[in-house]
Formats: C-alpha cells, sequence, structure tokens
C-alpha cells in the first residue's frame, strides 16, 4: 500500500494527484492519529479548569445553555437567568439573520464595515458587529480583552506598519500580502513565538509546581500529582456552595492516570508504525519527536483557548511543515512529509483543546469527566468516518473542488500547499530578521510572566497576558475590538449594579454567543440550496467612489 501510495504522489506539486487515493487511506490515517490528543491532556484538566481557572467562553456558553434547559422550576434566580438566556439568544440569532441579507460577496456586508475609517480598516482595525464576540468579551476577565486590544495596537498599529516601510530591504516589495516570505512571516511566527514563550513557561511552571506538592504531601502520606493553585496555596481562596459542589463532582469521577499515559504511548505506538507506511516521506523517529512535541504545543493552545477562545490549531500546524518539511528535504519529499506532519500535529492539538473546551462544560454542568471522554472517543471515532465521506462526496460530485475560481476553491488547502513547498527550505526562507524578532519575542514572553509572578498581585492584575496578545498578531485587531466592547458593557454594568451584572452577565454573554451559533445552521443550509443575499454593503474611499461613477456614467 506504501508504494502505491508514494508512487502516487511523487509529483507533489500536482493537486489533480488525491484523486488517486482512496478514501480507505484518508480514513486509516484519521484513525491512526486523531484520538492520541483526547490522552495528552486528560491529566491536566483539574490544573486548567480548576486551579487556573480559565473560562473556554464558548464552553461556559454552552453550559449555561444546558443548564437552562434544566433549570427547577422553582428557582426564581435561575429562571430569570433562562429569561436573560433565551432574550438574548434570539435578538442575536435575528441579528445574525439581518446582517445575511447584505453579504452578496465576501467582501460585503457589516462585518466589513470600516467604523474606524478606511486606513484602521485596512490594518485589521474595525468592530465587525459581531455579537459572538461581545458575548465571548463579557465572559473572559478584563485583563485578557485588555491584553488582545493591547496586541493588536502593538502589531497593526505599530509593528507591522514600520515593517512593511522596509519592503525592497528586509523582503522583496513584489511578494503579495499572503506571503510567507514577506509580512505574513513575520505575522505567523512571531505570534508563534509569543504563544510558545507563554506556553512554555507556563507548562514548566506546572510541573515544577506539581512535583514540589508532590513531593510535600509525599511527606505527609498524601501523594497525588496535581499542582495546587495560586489561591489555595496563599490560603484566600474563598470557594462558593456551588463552585464546592462542582469541584467534589469533577474530581470525584477520576479518569486513572495509567489510562491517560497508557493509551498515549499506545496509541502513539500505533501511529508510530503505521503512518510512515501511509507516507513513506515521514520517517517513524519524526513522528516520534512530534509525539514528544505534541502534549507541549497541546498545552500552549488549551491554555490560550481557554482565556480568548481561540484555537490556533492552524498556527501549529504551518509550525510543523517548517520543521518536519526542512528536515526532510525536498528531494526527499519535504512537501509532502510537511503536510503530512502538519496533519498529524493539528489533530493532537485540536483535540486536546476540544476535550479541554467540553471539560469546562462539564464542570459546570456537574457531568462526569469520565462520560465525557468516553463520549468524546466516540464522537472522534464517528468523525474519522463522516468527515472523509463527506469530503469525498463533494470531491465526487464537484470535479473542480480546490480549483481556483471555482464554487469550492478551497483556498486553506492551496495556502498550507504553498507554505508546504515553501518549507522545505526551512526557517533561512523566511524574511530578514524574523527569526532574530521571534527570539526576542519568545523571550520577551517569559520575562513578562516572571514579572507577573514576582510582583505583588495588585500590581501584576494589570500587567498584560502574552498569550493574549499574540493572536491578534496573526488575526488582526477586529474580534479585539469586539471583546473590549464586551468588557466595557461589562465593566460598566458592575459599576452601575455589581449584584445584578454577577447574576445575569453570563447568561447574557451565553445567549449573544448561541445566538450567533444557531444562525450558522440556516446559514449553511441556504448556502447549500445556492440561496444568495440579495444585498451587498460595500464602503469606498471618496476617490475610488468617484471613479466608479464616473466609469458607470461612461456606459450609460
Amino acid at each position: 500500500m506504501s508504494d502505491r501510495i508514494a508512487s502516487q504522489a511523487t509529483e507533489a506539486n500536482n493537486p489533480q494527484n488525491i484523486k488517486n487515493l482512496h478514501l480507505g487511506w484518508i480514513i486509516g490515517f484519521l484513525l491512526v492519529v486523531s484520538f492520541i490528543g483526547l490522552f495528552g491532556l486528560v491529566p491536566l484538566r483539574k490544573i486548567m479548569i480548576i486551579d487556573y481557572k480559565l473560562t473556554y467562553p464558548s464552553g461556559t456558553a454552552t453550559a449555561y445553555l444546558i443548564n437552562g434547559f434544566h433549570t427547577p422550576h422553582g428557582a426564581k434566580i435561575a429562571e430569570k437567568q433562562v429569561k436573560k438566556l433565551g432574550k438574548f439568544l434570539i435578538l442575536s440569532f435575528l441579528w445574525g439573520f439581518f446582517q445575511w441579507f447584505f453579504t452578496a460577496t465576501d467582501e460585503c456586508g457589516f462585518q466589513k464595515f470600516p467604523s474606524l475609517g478606511l486606513q484602521a480598516f485596512n490594518n485589521r482595525f474595525y468592530f465587525d458587529f459581531s455579537s459572538t464576540y461581545v458575548g465571548v468579551g463579557m465572559i473572559c476577565p478584563h485583563i485578557v480583552n485588555v491584553s488582545i486590544l493591547l496586541g493588536g495596537i502593538l502589531s497593526w498599529g505599530i509593528m507591522w506598519p514600520l515593517i512593511a516601510n522596509k519592503r525592497g530591504s528586509w523582503f522583496s516589495a513584489d511578494l503579495p500580502e499572503s506571503s510567507l516570505r514577506g509580512m505574513q512571516g513575520y505575522r505567523v511566527f512571531i505570534a508563534i513565538a509569543l504563544i510558545l514563550g507563554d506556553g512554555l513557561y507556563h507548562f514548566l511552571k506546572m510541573l515544577i509546581l506539581t512535583a514540589c506538592s508532590f513531593r510535600s504531601r509525599l511527606k505527609t502520606g498524601n501523594a497525588t500529582t496535581l499542582a495546587a493553585s495560586d489561591e489555595t496555596r496563599n490560603g484566600t481562596a474563598a470557594i462558593s456552595y456551588d463552585d464546592q459542589r462542582r469541584k467534589e463532582l469533577f474530581l470525584k469521577d477520576q479518569i486513572p492516570w495509567y489510562i491517560a499515559y497508557g493509551g498515549y504511548v499506545a496509541v502513539a505506538a500505533v501511529s508510530i508504525s503505521t503512518v510512515p507506511q501511509i507516507f513513506p516521506q515521514l520517517k517513524w523517529y519524526q513522528i516520534l519527536v512530534a509525539y514528544i512535541v505534541a502534549p507541549i504545543l497541546a498545552f500552549c493552545n488549551a491554555y490560550g483557548a481557554g482565556l480568548t477562545d481561540w484555537s490556533l490549531v492552524t498556527t501549529y500546524g504551518k509550525l510543523a511543515i517548517f520543521a518536519f518539511g526542512a528536515r526532510t528535504g525536498a528531494s526527499n519529499g519535504g512537501v509532502l512529509a510537511g503536510l503530512a506532519a502538519c496533519g498529524v500535529m493539528t489533530s493532537i492539538v485540536a483535540t486536546a483543546c476540544d476535550l479541554m473546551q467540553d471539560f469546562k462544560t462539564g464542570y459546570l454542568t456537574l457531568a462526569s469527566p469520565r462520560s465525557m471522554f468516553i463520549s468524546q472517543i466516540i464522537g472522534t471515532a464517528m468523525g474519522c468516518f463522516i468527515a472523509p465521506c463527506v469530503f469525498w462526496l463533494f470531491y465526487k460530485a464537484f470535479e473542480d473542488v480546490g480549483i481556483s475560481g471555482s464554487e469550492y476553491p478551497a483556498p486553506n488547502a492551496a495556502i498550507f500547499r504553498s507554505m508546504a513547498i515553501l518549507g522545505v527550505d526551512g526557517f533561512s526562507s523566511l524574511p530578514k530578521h524574523c527569526v532574530t524578532l521571534c527570539y526576542i519575542f519568545f523571550v520577551g514572553a517569559i520575562a513578562v510572566n516572571l514579572i507577573r509572578d514576582l510582583v505583588p498581585k495588585k500590581a501584576s492584575r494589570f500587567i498584560p497576558i502574552p498569550m493574549a496578545m499574540a493572536i491578534p498578531f496573526y488575526l488582526g485587531s477586529y474580534f479585539g475590538i469586539d471583546m473590549f466592547i464586551g468588557t466595557v458593557i461589562l465593566f460598566v454594568w458592575q459599576r452601575l449594579d455589581r449584584a445584578k451584572s454577577d447574576t445575569y452577565a453570563p447568561a447574557v454573554a451565553s445567549g449573544l454567543i448561541c445566538g450567533d451559533g444557531l444562525w450558522v445552521l440556516p446559514q449553511s443550509m441556504l448556502a447549500l440550496a445556492k440561496v444568495k443575499p440579495p444585498i451587498c454593503m460595500k464602503f469606498l474611499s471618496r476617490g475610488t467612489n468617484n471613479k466608479v461613477d464616473a466609469f458607470i456614467a461612461t456606459l450609460s
């Protein structure tokens, strides 16, 4: 089987080669790489959910929605919370429906509204009227939202315009904005450096605290591998009855450590022996290295998603493309090796993050962690068959899938393939000074975290979080502005009536998130039925508008 795949995929630059692949091979690849991420972070669930108190906004919103369906009839406050959730869910759904009418093309609609001016819009500074991220901003701590906005100002407001002025000196002036040899290289890899610096710091901090806690409990005869939170170490924890009950149930139904670690090793062994048979360009020792590094990257991604609700799995995939593609080399099939490694890494990082989101939902709904873990395994197994079949259905029904200009161009696939072709040259292919800046921001993230831990708590709560600052480096500031508006709404509400804001703000935020999410289903059905919005709302500068008017006048 491996010889056939190798012979069919020799010309990596030809995207039509995938037509020769068999559906069963795709399913087999997913089966051997999709489960390992479920075991990677299971031992850390208590630290992420209880000790670090990460919000996981989507998981929190889902929990409030579920709790709303199971509220006792006599609980007056809970009943009012459900009414608030339902009210804002409907409003958010209707707002999404209203916006749809103005999105005739990808460049139209409220999401392209230059609310802060056209120049700011070109630098991804605008409010895109997303009720989802306004709700996320109401759930996330204030410092997270402020950190995201500061990151956007530092990157898109200061750094990227300054680096863009070096076009022609630091990188070729002819390169498009999306090229990793140009501006996109700075955006992607500096963001990765910040994320890895912050994530690695917390990962090592967690290991040290866990080792110290384990050693002290061994001396007292009560061994455990879980680290204590900052509050419990300082003896200042004040846990409500609800939180105490959630904590007891969350820790009661334990997933044995030997299942987590043993499952990871077992699935990794199967994958190490199988993946090289499917993709001979990727050697077994490279898969081994990927599975050694993957838990750290999974922790970084899960930690970032817990803070901001953004799961940057594709970012870690790009890192894998460059690392493994360059190691293999162009002459030895580095393009395919990079893409295969990308698939392995993104699968591990994504499933680990999704499981932690589900654990947060289970924690808030008093669900069994063991049941959720088993359900995730079942769902992952179903996805290994359903997703390839859906892809194959589209690919066979529409012969032009993946071709530029077609109805289904699959632009991300083309982008990742271009990255893999570029990645065989390694990090040396990145623009000038990019790697140096990455080192600086990596060390800077560690230094900021050290300062946060060393200064008094009253001062540390005003220091930005590097992980949150890193996300807009790559994506832009638009969602950070949405989240900042959410945090301003919550801040004002807290000042006006702290008791009501604490009671109803999570329900309002959950309604905004869930309503916007529910609109995706009818929107997808309309797209499949080829029902297109009737209006394109688009904004032009005065000069461009005059040119358009003059051109239209010549036609008449």
